[in-house]
């Protein structure tokens, strides 16, 4: 059913609220999934972007060897992480929320102080020192920090 056309998330849930057999509907809606590991998708990115995965680590402000580990896969993201590559990428708020979705993160919320900083951050194309800067200066826990 779903692979047959996009389908909403909505949609989706009101078909599966629907459904009596689990399996069956796993079955029908295989291709609804997120399969790309956050890892697939930063080394997909460099790639197609022409990027050296050290200059995007470098800008999402990380350690080198963990950087690398999330290329490999053999570290996982959090939610802050996640969020510095999205700056260090370029991405608008649509993107990250992609991005968060495929780490299996939670979403930007805008009802979220902190959050909503970000959110207009990323919107204006603000960098992620500047962000950082903000946040410091509101009082808010800046990305990566231990204060999250």
């Amino acid at each position: 059913m779903a692979e047959e056309k996009k389908i909403s998330t909505d949609e989706l849930l009101k078909l599966l609220f629907k459904e009596r057999n689990l399996e069956r509907f796993l079955q029908r809606n295989e291709s609804v999934y997120l399969n790309t590991s956050f890892s697939d998708y930063i080394s997909s990115w460099c790639k197609t972007h022409q990027e050296v995965p050290e200059h995007l680590i470098r800008r999402a402000n990380l350690e080198k060897s963990f950087g690398h580990q999330l290329f490999t896969g053999k570290r996982k993201p959090s939610r802050d992480t996640v969020i510095q590559m999205a700056f260090a990428m370029g991405a608008d708020v649509p993107q990250t929320q992609e991005m968060l979705k495929i780490a299996r993160k939670s979403l930007l919320y805008p009802r979220i102080k902190r959050d909503t900083v970000v959110i207009y951050c990323l919107h204006n194309h603000i960098s992620l020192l500047d962000a950082e800067i903000i946040l410091a200066d509101l009082n808010l826990p800046i990305l990566g920090g231990k204060d999250q």
